[in-house]
């Protein structure tokens, strides 16, 4: 089951209150200001900056 597109629309970035989009695999949220992603663990998005991954 993917995130839906109502839940993408009200998700912003936990750090810069910006927007934020699905990757390709649909394994994550990018934040292209923050330069992070959050990963989604069971169709959970996990939006905590702490456990966000730095993008290379």
């Amino acid at each position: 089951m993917a995130i839906s597109k109502d839940l993408l629309d009200i998700l912003a970035c936990p750090k810069c209150k910006g927007d934020i989009y699905l990757t390709d695999k649909e394994d994550g949220l990018i934040c292209d200001a923050c330069k992070l992603l959050y990963e989604i663990r069971d169709d959970i998005p996990i939006m905590l900056i702490d456990e966000a991954k730095p993008l290379e």
